[in-house]
């Protein structure tokens, strides 16, 4: 009896506060919790001498871009192989490069209150990138048009537990191919104001991404600054195609930074091996990395990772198993090893609704993430079906886990005054309760992370509020968030010579679909 009579007297206390005024998020995590590290000195050293092994005796190819070829040439680096454009190289001599990259650099948003700091302690959560679907309890799964785009970014915008708003939330396949990218960065750009991503699918659209970016800041602020930042995978195992030398070029001899990430199925991109994957993967990475230090000394870099494990019966991709997990902290070690921001996946499930398997895989896959101290988390929120589909519903609960992450990182335990609260312990009596005590009421607004979401209300309350199950809480919440969505100020001039911008570089290209 007496349990019960607190627990309701706290929910009391919850629902008193419930519409209470909170602090804005953090633009960013600025981790106090220490790394969680995995390998031993010994370790990791094998893995530095198994990428030196493969960067001298395996090398990359970068294949169908013959300026990229150039590059390496000026560079002193003869291509060879059979189809002459594999790149090998003195390894110390790519670590060199590689070192010229920026541990840490700023991504400036047109808010300046926005802007995220990428690399070092710095965590940084972005929704999903790159599906052709999207599903919301109402809707179902459809292939996503231009207007479910703008829902997501207007969501990833006003998300408080989002700091990045990424590019591709779900493609907008009502648009042609040739011309979407306008149309994506232009609402990232008009309907938020958080950092974004940049187009890298042909290199006309990432110039394009690049100058649109530019007529907000200006050249001057673009000629000193990261404005954009853009995300590129290579192509497993040991391939860097066009799309990926193109993008690099265009990006990093701006000044803006490059994210490349290898995309690795261990058993088919690369060896059934965790070990041997992850080694791969930074070969891949620091292959590209040099490169974008021959176009650019000291242009931003961002090391990506993205391993999976597979299932070997099926070649379905699988997440949130305990491989990834794993490779997730080691390549934390290793890119602070190499001085390298980190980019990592988030809250990866092969689950094709929010279910329990969306539950554990999520949260395995974003914790592990969390952990091995990813600096650039792409996505962190909505992902669903191995990333075929964007889900409404997944974007919001997701987002709203994030919140309990980030209290852990940057708060962690602690040990002030106020934590140790001596002046409750001489006001409550032995066998009294601490509900009411002056410290209770001067931190029960923010002492606890509360989301949204979760429902731990009495079956009573419960069924009384309609016996809402937590997809159906997130269908209401973000409906009621784009109900009072309001778009950010943006300077008139600035907007309609993007606008302009838009109109014209459309009408020069002509449809394209594929």
């Amino acid at each position: 009896m007496g349990e019960a009579i607190m627990v309701k007297r706290a929910r009391t206390i919850r629902r008193t506060s419930a519409n209470a005024a909170i602090s804005p998020a953090s633009p960013y995590i600025q981790r106090k919790l220490p790394f969680f590290e995995v390998l031993t000195e010994e370790e990791l050293q094998r893995i530095d001498a198994q990428v030196d092994w493969m960067i001298e005796n395996i090398g990359v190819a970068f294949r169908d871009d013959p300026k990229a070829l150039e590059i390496w040439r000026k560079a002193g680096i003869t291509p060879t192989g059979p189809h002459g454009d594999l790149i090998k190289a003195d390894a110390k001599w790519i670590r060199a490069l590689c070192a010229k990259a920026p541990t840490q650099f700023t991504q400036h948003s047109r808010n300046p209150n926005r802007s995220v700091v990428i690399g070092g302690p710095n965590q940084v959560f972005a929704p999903i990138y790159g599906a052709p679907f999207v599903r919301d309890l109402k809707g179902g799964r459809r292939y996503a048009t231009f207007a479910d785009f703008e829902k997501l970014v207007k969501l990833a915008y006003m998300h408080p537990n989002l700091h990045h708003t990424g590019l591709v939330i779900a493609e907008p396949t009502d648009i042609p191919v040739s011309k979407r990218h306008l149309d994506m960065v232009h609402a990232h750009l008009v309907l938020g104001d958080k950092p974004h991503l940049g187009a890298i699918t042909e290199k006309s659209r990432a110039q394009d991404s690049v100058d649109m970016v530019e007529v907000i800041f200006g050249k001057e602020v673009m000629d000193s600054q990261v404005c954009i930042m853009a995300n590129v995978n290579t192509n497993s195992p040991l391939l860097v195609d066009r799309v990926v030398t193109e993008a690099i070029q265009v990006y990093s001899s701006r000044g803006q930074a490059m994210v490349v990430t290898p995309f690795i199925l261990t058993g088919a991109m690369g060896p059934v091996s965790t070990a041997a994957s992850v080694a791969q993967a930074i070969t891949e990475t620091l292959f590209c990395c040099a490169f974008a230090q021959l176009i650019r000394p000291g242009a931003p870099f961002v090391m990506g990772n993205f391993l999976s494990s597979m299932s070997l019966k099926t070649g379905a991709p699988t997440f949130g198993m305990p491989e990834p997990v794993i490779s997730n902290y080691v390549i934390g070690q290793m890119a602070r090893r190499l001085g390298l921001p980190l980019r990592c996946g988030g809250s990866l499930t092969a689950s094709k609704i929010e279910d329990a398997q969306a539950a554990y895989e999520s949260a395995d896959s974003m914790h592990s993430t969390m952990l091995a101290g990813s600096n650039f988390t792409l996505h962190a929120a909505g992902w669903l079906e191995g990333g075929l589909a964007t889900g409404f519903e997944k974007l919001i609960m997701d987002a709203d886990r994030l919140g309990s992450y980030q209290k852990v990182l940057s708060v962690g335990l602690e040990t002030d005054e106020n934590a140790f609260a001596r002046d409750a312990y001489e006001e409550v009596e032995p066998g009294g309760h601490f509900l009411g005590s002056a410290h209770t009421m001067r931190n029960y607004q923010d002492i606890f992370y509360e989301p949204r979401l979760s429902d731990s209300d009495n079956v009573e309350s419960w069924e009384d509020g309609g016996a809402m199950d937590m997809r159906t809480r997130a269908y209401h919440r973000w409906n009621d968030l784009l109900d009072n969505y309001q778009a950010p100020p943006l300077d008139e001039a600035k907007k309609e010579a993007l606008d302009e911008f838009v109109v014209r570089r459309k009408a020069e290209l002509p449809d394209a679909w594929y």
